[in-house]
């Protein structure tokens, strides 16, 4: 295998010794595209818990492959992933997730003149589907594990392309399998396509010239059993088809897979028969080298397949893509109770609110009765969405790697780039959806088979920074739906947002964080759109949600939140805390700075700010972090039994009105060191704002939550919640502790669970104070236990697969840069942790990368335009250097 011996040659020479090339960026295996500058070489780290190495940022391989699966598809438009294997799996294009949905389709190829010619394109088959899987107990019939394969798989992560390597000593052949789906930063709609594509090119090692048949084979999974379903044509390939029904609309779906080889066969009917005939007859079909060509069937037909023959002489080699499209263009979909006297504080008919028009994205329409995905406004059907698929295939998938040479030219630490990147991929889950008219809509996250806690949660989704960047007016389409629909006339804001999205009842309590930290993101999305305008609409109903904070939660004007305070552990506070108290002064600061641009009076928002600083850094700072002063009596609110009628919690039993009188209100943190304790100040600083505490107590607090939350190995903690997130001998960033006494017997419901939104958010605000390793070490405990052999790289879960709060991780690339750009005066910042660097940028108007050397800072635009008139290089101002 002369072409691998020579590029093991070249990773020496770059240092990596024998790692592969799927190491590297993608750029380095297409050979048709330069190298990006710089390169951001793996590291290995011990993996404490088993010590074994793994690289950060590397490839995946042998164990690590295990529980890897990619996902693919667009933004609101569903997926499915690609597994470390090769497999096909979490099939979830029906506008929910299907977690364990394996649709049994596969590629496969057969050389001819070989005894053991014919094998499945994909790796081994991981032992933990061998048993112990729904239906192994009966064999696992029907499936395709039986199948040959190839001996050897090596995966790498090249977001939002994955990269497969398949060997094996029975076939002259390598086998490279991309995987991707578009994802263009500042083209929302281009990369909210229900599309995905597998590109496989074969190399022929041998020294004599190769005759086979390659082939993509599937049943018909897009059927369920309430309609019968077809299997229809489409050029150089097939259409997996069910249609509605009057009573039944939404079950309409189709699933095209076709290839872009004129020479293409089809088989739209697999043989039909009963037991396993299916598929016996189909991998003979593939075992003899032949290409059937049938003609399709009314119904009934129970798979399909097409073939390209394939002649590659000594040395060549040859790539197929495998291209496809879906359309399930209804759903039954309804959610959330409406607003029957309609009191939301906007009506968007008004024009105060912008629009997705205004916003240059999505496809204007009417409300429907039941959510409907962007694309169905978009595309008449699966036909026109394969047609534009096919057509923009080579743009999109040059726009693609751009995208991917820019992040990846990145110097940064590995394992931040492993962390940051494999969250962007919650982006193509069913976390995310996007409703008729263009607009953002999300789940917290997936359950296995439906979304999870629905409604774009405002606590949750504050942690996610990425959209803000990469997407900006996608971004600002949430702030449309906090600040119109959810808020009503008095400024209360629903955290949840009903879907469709309209007007939703305002009955239960508003969410301190979450409504705090929209007046925080709404400066955000101000300098990082540079829209003035925009500003301008927002503010009334920015200062009706402040007004209404400070009467609930501070009616005395003491500048801390003190009333019971709804937040995103589910519970209410009771009494001022840290960490909802640095919301209150981050969203006074916000808005102070907004009112100053607006020419507005916030004389009483600064007076509460000095008064509230003054209050959190002495009543709530106990000389090395910030806790809870519990307080239930002397309030505005009813006493905690007769409030807990509305909690989440439930009623107080008997049991706990006695421990009420012995501790105080049930799920509260009192003295305990909260990782989230200082939240408030990181949500700031990704919001453009300065620290709203003292920094040097700040950095007190996140250096106490790393003393005393990080554990290396948790075999001893006690976690009677949700465990799953990590224990026994793995490490993690627990929620809270208590190492100087004072543990409620029931503190805030999940204190004892270790969340990754929380790691990184706390590991971003360390690197911003200066940090570094501190912040790291939280990383890589984090990205230990997500290596592929127990979870998926891919999927950090907390309440529901592909959690929306992990895409704190996004904020990592600002706390160790600073760089950030402010298009309102069009300055960029950096203020470096890490000496010299290069790194990802993502602004409303353009992208490229920014470079540090030897204190003088540079600009490359990848795409679009970043116009820069003032740089501040930590807080001094200087000149772009020529890039």
């Amino acid at each position: 295998m002369q072409e691998k011996s020579d590029r093991r040659k070249f990773l020496k020479q770059l240092g990596i010794g024998g790692v592969s090339a799927s190491a590297l960026p993608v750029a380095f295996i297409d050979k048709q595209e330069p190298a990006p500058h710089h390169v951001p070489l793996p590291s290995k780290q011990k993996n404490k818990q088993q010590n074994q190495d793994r690289v950060y940022n590397g490839p995946y391989t042998g164990e690590y492959l295990k529980r890897l699966a990619f996902p693919i598809g667009g933004m609101g438009a569903g997926m499915f992933c690609l597994e470390g294997t090769g497999a096909i799996s979490h099939m979830s294009v029906r506008n929910k997730p299907e977690i364990f949905h394996e649709p049994e389709m596969f590629a496969a190829i057969s050389v001819k003149g070989s005894d053991k010619g014919a094998k499945v394109l994909e790796g081994p088959v991981p032992d933990y589907k061998k048993f112990g899987q729904p239906g192994t107990g009966n064999g696992a019939a029907g499936s395709i594990f039986g199948l040959p394969r190839f001996q050897r798989a090596e995966f790498t992560a090249r977001f939002p392309f994955g990269q497969l390597l398949l060997e094996d000593e029975d076939l002259p052949l390598t086998v490279e399998l991309q995987g991707w789906s578009p994802f263009i930063p500042g083209d929302a709609d281009n990369s909210s396509l229900p599309v995905g594509a597998l590109a496989y090119t074969f190399t022929n090692t041998g020294s004599q010239a190769i005759e086979a048949v390659f082939s993509y084979n599937t049943k018909n999974f897009i059927v369920l059993e309430e309609a019968p379903g077809s299997i229809k044509k489409i050029p150089q390939g097939f259409v997996l088809s069910q249609a509605g029904t009057d009573e039944k609309p939404f079950l309409q779906a189709d699933f095209a897979i076709f290839t872009d080889q004129a020479d293409t066969v089809v088989d739209h009917c697999w043989f039909r028969g009963g037991w396993w005939d299916p598929l016996t007859m189909a991998w003979n079909t593939i075992k003899n080298g032949e290409m059937k060509s049938v003609a399709p069937v009314e119904e009934g037909a129970p798979g399909a397949s097409l073939y390209v023959p394939l002649k590659l002489a000594a040395g060549e080699k040859k790539t197929i893509r495998v291209m496809m499209a879906w359309y399930v263009p209804q759903t039954d979909m309804r959610i959330g109770e409406d607003d029957q006297e309609r009191k939301a504080g906007c009506d968007p008919a008004s024009g105060c609110c912008t629009t997705t028009a205004d916003l240059g994205i999505g496809t204007p329409g009417e409300a429907t009765m039941h959510y409907q995905p962007w694309y169905s406004s978009e595309f008449e059907d699966v036909y026109a969405v394969a047609r534009y698929w096919q057509q923009q295939y080579e743009d999109l998938h040059k726009k693609s790697q751009s995208f991917r040479d820019a992040f990846y030219a990145s110097t940064l630490p590995p394992e931040v780039l492993e962390a940051v990147a494999a969250n962007l991929t919650i982006l193509k889950s069913p976390t995310v959806l996007r409703q008729h008219d263009g607009r953002l809509w999300n789940f917290e996250g997936c359950s296995d088979n439906n979304g999870c806690c629905h409604g774009s949660c405002t606590h949750v989704w504050n942690y996610a920074q990425a959209i803000p960047h990469l997407f900006p007016s996608l971004e600002r389409t949430l702030r449309h739906t906090e600040f119109c629909e959810n808020q009503n006339a008095e400024g209360h804001q629903t955290f949840r947002t009903a879907l469709p999205i309209r007007p939703v009842n305002h009955e239960f309590y508003a969410a301190a964080d979450g409504q705090l930290g929209g007046i925080m993101k709404v400066h955000r999305d101000w300098r990082i759109s540079g829209d003035n305008d925009w500003l301008r609409k927002m503010y009334p109903m920015v200062k009706e949600s402040m007004d209404y904070c400070i009467r609930t939660w501070d009616p005395r004007h003491k500048g801390v939140l003190e009333e019971p305070h709804h937040n995103t552990y589910d519970i209410e506070f009771w009494g001022g805390d840290g960490m909802c108290t640095s919301f209150y002064l981050g969203a006074l600061l916000a808005i102070t700075k907004m009112g100053q641009f607006l020419k507005e009076n916030v004389s009483e928002y600064e007076k509460l700010y000095a008064s509230g600083r003054k209050r959190m850094e002495g009543e709530l700072y106990d000389g090395e972090y910030f806790i809870q002063n519990i307080q239930y009596t002397g309030l505005s609110a009813p006493d905690p039994v007769a409030a807990s009628q509305k909690s989440m919690g439930g009623e107080y039993s008997e049991e706990a009105q006695k421990l009420l009188q012995q501790e105080g209100p049930k799920y509260q943190y009192g003295k305990g060191c909260l990782s989230d304790g200082v939240l408030g100040g990181w949500i700031a600083r990704m919001c453009f704002l300065e620290d709203p505490v003292d920094a040097a107590k700040t950095k007190s607090h996140l250096m106490a939550v790393h003393k005393y939350n990080l554990k290396d190995n948790l075999s001893d903690h006690a976690n009677p919640q949700r465990p799953a997130y990590a224990l026994g001998e793995e490490g993690g960033l627990l929620l809270c502790s208590w190492p100087k006494g004072g543990k409620l017997a029931l503190p805030f419901v999940y204190s004892d669970e270790v969340w990754t939104g929380i790691e990184y958010q706390v590991a971003s605000h360390l690197m911003l104070m200066g940090q570094v390793e501190e912040g790291l070490e939280i990383i890589r405990t984090c990205r230990d236990r997500y290596d592929g052999r127990i979870r998926n790289p891919f999927n950090e879960y907390e309440c529901g697969h592909w959690y929306a709060r992990a895409m704190a991780s996004y904020g990592c690339l600002q706390s160790l840069t600073g760089v950030r750009y402010d298009a309102v005066d069009q300055t960029l910042h950096m203020d470096s942790q890490v000496g010299d660097f290069t790194s990802f940028l993502s602004t409303a108007s353009g992208y490229g990368t920014v470079t540090l050397q030897n204190g003088k800072p540079s600009l490359k635009t990848v795409q679009g335009t970043i116009p820069v008139r003032k740089v501040m290089v930590s807080g001094k101002e200087t000149k772009l250097s020529a890039s």
